[in-house]
Parts: structure tokens; C-alpha cells; sequence
């Protein structure tokens, strides 16, 4: 037995170096490594992780301990704090606990329905499947104990002053539910099992044993992908089926003469500010988080549109988020990254100037992402935005239209007036010179992705003060229909 564990120390040794000449090879080739180390309450996750990090340049890994969802987390998405862990290329992140022991707690304990529970499994799915196509590395481990292993490190922990903080009440709750917790991670686990992210179960009544496995299928996992890439056929069998699109009038249809005299702005505006005024009350008490996207020419009024809206609101419960080109940390993780970071709580409205749909017009225009990335994001925004919508998320898409004549105008005009220099740069007129290009990727992402969850609107933009009044309008239909329907 003696020689059994010796063997398998310099086992662990020989990995460990050899782990750390593949951090450097995933560095080099720019794969991001997600691992999961999930099980029972003491199965000494954390003391797992402590060793796998050892042997990693501690530059480039983060430790997440995942424990129950904080007041803050429980108001936004079940996905959020999950995503905004993901690592930037070539680095790893250690999650201690993740989505299946919240999925099954919640379950057990009947704090989710079991519409929002099966809802909250194909989510998770999705977000797997995602990740790896995007490049990422998904290692997936869970360490088992029986229940008499469990009740014995739960009672030595408890036993020792030092250590008794660290049972909790839901080790607990869990030690005393061992069977039915068990059998909930078991369907957890077949249900988000895949060729592309399959779990690890490792035996772990005995440290030595569940550090020498877990190296083994971190290493193997890392240098398949190293040699092998993605297995793509393996990812395509699951992506889920949506809602398909409605349909969409071309940008050449929508009729821009379309205008309203200053006098009856003036009054349905005021008119329509109190209307909103009095909407984002009952939201914030029903607890409804909404999304309002902005996009459109450059110079079409986005700007001015905004302004209008938050004029009516709260200033403790929105939040506008311009958006321009990713910084380095935002570039090398998931272009979604960035958006899931700001998507509201419960209650409160995030507007965003300029989008997520960046990746299927700036990017694929000028070519920041290939062709197979930018037809892929089409899907991957509709699961976005059916995600956020199917627990509860009102959003809500603007396209402000106008011709090629008023740009100009209207470019002109910020050229000629001092305070409005800033607001014109090289790059709106480069853009300008792709109008064609331009109007071909909107029409592509006007049809691909408008969907009875989260339309699109086309505003009529020629005239300001006609597309001010008709998205605060569009808003306010969109809130009182949300606040008919009974709360999920």
C-alpha cells in the first residue's frame, strides 16, 4: 500500500510539471479554460483546487467559490454570475461549486417551479455549448462521498473551533437530505452531460486519489483540444430549437416622411414622460428588469432618443451603457461578456447605446470576426435575448432609420457647430462611404433576429421629434402589456 501511494505521488509529480508546460501552450494558442469542481458538502472541493493550482503561474488563473446567490445575485439572471466568471484567453477559472448544486437546492427546497428548474437546465446547456464554440474549455469534475464519509468530516470539522465555521447551515441541511440531494445532482448531471462537456465523477474519500484523477482529465482534456480543436459535429447536435423570427420590412420600405410639428410634441411628449414616469414605479415594485437597445446610423438621434426616455425616469433605477469598441479584457473573453455584466437587476432598466448586434454589422463589415463567428451570433442573441425574456426581462430593440440626405445634413451641421464636434469623428464618415454594405447586414439582422420575445422596432428618424415620441410610446405599450400578465 506504501509503495501504491508512493507511485502515485511521483504520478501527481510527473503531471504536475506537466500541467504547467501545457498552461503554457494553452497561453500561446489563446484557449481559455473553464474548470468546474462540483460535490457533496465536505468532499474537500476546495481543497482540490488548492492543490490543481499549485503547479500554475498564479498570474493566470482566478479562484471563484461559488456559494448561494447573494441578496444582490438572486436579482439578476440565473446565468449572470456564472458568465461574468469566464476567463479571458489563455488563462483558467477554478469555480468551487456552480450551477448544479444551485439547481438542485432550489429544486429540493421548491424556491423555483419546476417549469423555471427545467427552463434553468436547457440554459445551462446553452451556456456550455456556447463557450465551446467560442473557444472556450469546459472541465466538468465532481467529487463523491457516501453518506457516512460526509456525516464523519462534517462532525470532525464541527468538532475543532477552528474548522466548525466552516459548516454551514445548508452542509447541514444537505448532510441530512444526502439521498434526495443525490439523486438530484444525478439528473442534473445526465442532463447536462455532453461529448463536448462531459462530467467527471471521482471517488474522494481519499485526497491523494481525487488530485491524481482530477490532474488526469485536466491534462487530457487540455491537450485533446491542443491537438484536436473543437469537435464541431458533436457541439451542432445541440443547439436548441427558437422561436423563429417574424418578419421585417426592408430598410428600403420604411416610409421616413413621417413627422410631427414641434406643437404636438411638446404635448404628447410631456404626456408621455408622466405615463413613463408612473410605469417605472410598477415595475421597480413587480420586480420587472428591463433591456432597451439602441441602434441605427450614425447621427440617426439615438442620442437624443435616450435622453427623452431617462428624463422620465428614476435616476437611482436605469442605467445607460454606451457601448464602443471592446477594451483588451473585454476582447479576449466572449464577446457577450461585457453585456451580461450589465444587464439590470430586478426592478431597474439598462438602455444601451449601441448593442451586442455589433458583432453581426461593425465586426462583420469590417471584418473583426469571421464568417462562420458573425453567422453564429445571429443564434447565439436570439438564446440571449430568449433567455433574459424567459424569466422575466422585458426587451425591447430600436433601429432609428434615416436616409443618406439627412446624415449628411445632420454630419454637417456637428462639423459647423463647436459644442457639437465631439459627436463627429473619421470614423462616421468611413462608415458612411459603407451605406450599402451597411444596409445589407441590417436587413440580414432585422429579419434574423426580430422575435416575439425581443422585436425590433424601426423608428422613422428623418424627423427628431416624430422618433422621440414613438419609441417612448413603444415603451410604454411594451411595459403596461408586461405588467397585465400575472408575475412568473
Amino acid at each position: 500500500m506504501r509503495e501504491e501511494k508512493k507511485q502515485m505521488k511521483a504520478e501527481i509529480s510527473e503531471m504536475q510539471g506537466e500541467l504547467l508546460t501545457l498552461q503554457q501552450e494553452i497561453k500561446k494558442a489563446g484557449i481559455s479554460v473553464f474548470v468546474l469542481v462540483e460535490g457533496f458538502a465536505a468532499s474537500g472541493k476546495g481543497s482540490l483546487i488548492n492543490r490543481l493550482i499549485t503547479c500554475i503561474d498564479p498570474r493566470f488563473y482566478r479562484v471563484c467559490s461559488m456559494d448561494r446567490p447573494s441578496p444582490e445575485e438572486t436579482r439578476r439572471h440565473f446565468l449572470y454570475r456564472y458568465f461574468r466568471t469566464i476567463p479571458e484567453q489563455g488563462k483558467f477559472t477554478f469555480l468551487d461549486s456552480g450551477w448544479p448544486s444551485i439547481l438542485a437546492t432550489s429544486n429540493l427546497e421548491r424556491s423555483i417551479t419546476s417549469d423555471t428548474y427545467k427552463r434553468r437546465i436547457e440554459f445551462v446547456k446553452q451556456f456550455e455549448r456556447s463557450l465551446t464554440e467560442n473557444g472556450y474549455l469546459l472541465v466538468k469534475i465532481f467529487l463523491n462521498i457516501d453518506e457516512d464519509e460526509q456525516k464523519c468530516r462534517l462532525n470532525r470539522l464541527l468538532a475543532d473551533q477552528a474548522t466548525a465555521w466552516r459548516v454551514s447551515e445548508h452542509d447541514a441541511w444537505e448532510a441530512k437530505n444526502y439521498c434526495e440531494v443525490k439523486a438530484a445532482y444525478q439528473e442534473i448531471m445526465e442532463k447536462t452531460d455532453s461529448p463536448f462537456a462531459p462530467w467527471h465523477v471521482i471517488e474522494a474519500k481519499k485526497p491523494l486519489i481525487s488530485e491524481f484523477y482530477a490532474l488526469r482529465y485536466l491534462i487530457d482534456a487540455i491537450s485533446d483540444r491542443l491537438h484536436n480543436g473543437i469537435d464541431k459535429k458533436a457541439v451542432a447536435k445541440y443547439v436548441p430549437k427558437l422561436p423563429k423570427p417574424i418578419s421585417m420590412p426592408l430598410l428600403h420600405e420604411v416610409d421616413l416622411s413621417l413627422a410631427l410639428p414641434r406643437e404636438d410634441y411638446e404635448e404628447r411628449l410631456k404626456k408621455d414622460q408622466k405615463r413613463l414616469r408612473e410605469l417605472h414605479n410598477h415595475i421597480y415594485a413587480r420586480h420587472i428588469p428591463v433591456v432597451l437597445l439602441f441602434e441605427g446610423w450614425d447621427a440617426a438621434g439615438k442620442g437624443g432618443a435616450i435622453k427623452r426616455v431617462t428624463q422620465a425616469l428614476d435616476a437611482r433605477g436605469y442605467e445607460v451603457n454606451p457601448v464602443a469598441s471592446p477594451t483588451p479584457p473585454e476582447k479576449n473573453r466572449h464577446y457577450l461578456w461585457r453585456f451580461w455584466e450589465k444587464m439590470p437587476k430586478t426592478g431597474h432598466i439598462a438602455l444601451f447605446d449601441r448593442t451586442w448586434y455589433g458583432r453581426v454589422m461593425v465586426e462583420r463589415i469590417e471584418g473583426f470576426c469571421d464568417q462562420k463567428e458573425w453567422k453564429r451570433a445571429y443564434r447565439e442573441m436570439n438564446e440571449f435575448e430568449y433567455q433574459l425574456a424567459s424569466e422575466g426581462t422585458i426587451v425591447i430593440k430600436f433601429w432609428l432609420q434615416i436616409d443618406k440626405d439627412v446624415q449628411l445634413a445632420r454630419f454637417n451641421e456637428r462639423q459647423e457647430t463647436p459644442e457639437k464636434q465631439w459627436k463627429i469623428t473619421d470614423e462616421d464618415w468611413r462608415n458612411r462611404e459603407k451605406w450599402d454594405a451597411y444596409e445589407e447586414a441590417v436587413n440580414d439582422m432585422l429579419q434574423k433576429t426580430s422575435t416575439e420575445y425581443a422585436p425590433w422596432h424601426i423608428i422613422e428618424g428623418n424627423d427628431k421629434l416624430y422618433a422621440r415620441v414613438k419609441t417612448i410610446e413603444i415603451i410604454i405599450d411594451a411595459l403596461e402589456n408586461a405588467l397585465e400578465k400575472p408575475v412568473l
